[in-house]
This record gives C-alpha cells, structure tokens and sequence, in this order.
C-alpha cells in the first residue's frame, strides 16, 4: 500500500541523481506552461520534506488558507476518468457528491502516488492544474477565486508557486465550481 509520501521515499535518496533530473524535468515543464499562458508567478524554493501543505505552511509560514491543494480524482469503474480538483488547503473535497456528479461516475477516488505520477509526471506533495495533460478538466472551488494569492504545487516536491487565482482561468480547461470543498 502506496501512502502519502511513499513514491517519494521510493525514488528520491539523498543526492539520487535520477531524483533530481526528475524534478528538474517536471519544474521545468511546469515553467513553460506558466510562460505560455503569461502568468505571473513567484517561484518558491521548498525541501522537498517539508513539500505537503500542511508542512509547507509550518516551516515557511505561509497561511493555510492562502494554500491551495490540487488532487488528481479518478473514476473506479467502466472507462477511465480523471479530474483535478483545487480547494484551499484547510478545506476538504466534497468528493463524494460534487465531484461524482461533475465527473458523472458512480465510484471515483483520489489517485495515488504511483497513478498521480504516472498520469501527470508530477509528484504527491508538487501536484499542480499547470502542464496537467489537456485531457483532465481542472475544477477549481470558488472559495480560490475570492483569495488575492494562491500558493500552488510546482510539479515536484522542490518548489511552491505563487499566483493570482485568476490566473488559473487561463488555463483551457479551468472551471470555477461552487460549492467544491465542504463547509
């Protein structure tokens, strides 16, 4: 059973090398979709052990609601479905009735490490809507759009990004959605 940070663990070592490459591969990507859509952006560096929300904020003092989660949803039956979803860190996805009928699917759950990864190219803990395949609908809770910043994963667990909420709108397949996270 794959947890949180597992895939992590699994391929990064102190100095791995092919951890590194990786990151850089997928920061880099990341960059370029930001570039592309002319959004403005502050990159932040991050230990990659401090690269979850909830540690993020603790360590660099960032405020949790100004954090924003991005989680990769997958249908569990028939043909394969996907959606990212983005709530303010110190909410929770309204998975169970919101995102099932966005998705129009029975039965979903979060992807794993290893899905997430192998669907995005992004690593649990960087998972970020920028450079996600055109393919996955992005529904953003509307509580991110009253922030003045938003602070994304940047792909890997090395980095943060820094971005106005509208920005995420220029991202194809952005949708604002009310009530996403619960109350």
């Amino acid at each position: 059973m794959w947890t949180n940070g597992s895939l992590f663990f699994w391929c990064h070592k102190k100095g791995n090398k092919d951890y590194m490459e990786e990151s850089s591969r997928i920061e880099d990507a990341v960059i370029r979709s930001l570039d592309s859509l002319k959004c403005r952006y502050e990159w932040i560096p991050v230990h990659p052990d401090y690269a979850d929300t909830i540690s993020f904020c603790n360590k660099y003092g960032y405020d949790l609601d100004h954090s924003g989660n991005t989680l990769l949803i997958i249908s569990k039956r028939g043909e394969k479905k996907y959606s990212a979803c983005i709530v303010k860190g110190s909410d929770k996805l309204d998975v169970n009735k919101k995102v099932k009928s966005l998705m129009e699917v029975k039965r979903l759950s979060f992807a794993s490490p290893v899905e997430t990864n192998g669907i995005t190219g992004m690593i649990i803990g960087g998972v970020t809507p920028y450079g996600l395949p055109s393919s996955i609908p992005i529904y953003i809770d509307d509580k991110i759009m009253l922030l003045d910043y938003v602070i994304l994963g940047a792909g890997s667990r090395s980095a943060k990004i820094r971005v106005a909420p509208e920005s995420l709108l220029k991202i194809p397949t952005a949708t604002v959605v009310a009530g996403l996270s619960l109350d």
